[in-house]
């Protein structure tokens, strides 16, 4: 499956983006979906994922409340909606597909990736 993210840019702390994965390939209903970011100098950390059907969902400590993500499985569409953004939410932003029935918020569990998105948060 290919993986391409979009939505980053430039924000206020305290505004809004929306991050956009479109995927391409197997059956979207397939795979379970997550962001994750990487912030300069730092590893890759695990952000959201959602399941299969959506049914169910998982956060980051840091970003609960915060963020929510979403998937619309008709057009092959995972979002990230994030809120209430601080200058410690810039990074790089990933996408990720894996497959099996669980949500992982470890990247050792995600085959396909996306290229990134760079959401940047001045203060």
């Amino acid at each position: 499956v290919q993986l391409q993210a979009s939505g980053g840019g430039l924000v206020q702390t305290g505004g809004s983006l929306r991050l956009s994965c479109a995927a391409s390939g197997r059956p979207f209903s397939f795979f379970v979906m997550g962001w994750f970011r990487q912030a300069p100098g730092k590893e890759r950390e695990f952000v959201a994922a959602i399941s299969r059907y959506g049914t169910n969902t998982d956060y980051a400590d840091s970003v609960k409340g915060r963020f929510t993500i979403s998937r619309d499985n008709a057009n092959n569409m995972v979002y990230l909606q994030m809120s209430t953004l601080k200058p410690e939410d810039t990074a790089v932003y990933y996408c990720a597909a894996g497959s099996g029935d669980s949500i992982y918020s470890t990247t050792v569990n995600y085959d396909y990736w996306g290229q990134g998105t760079l959401v940047t948060v001045s203060s």
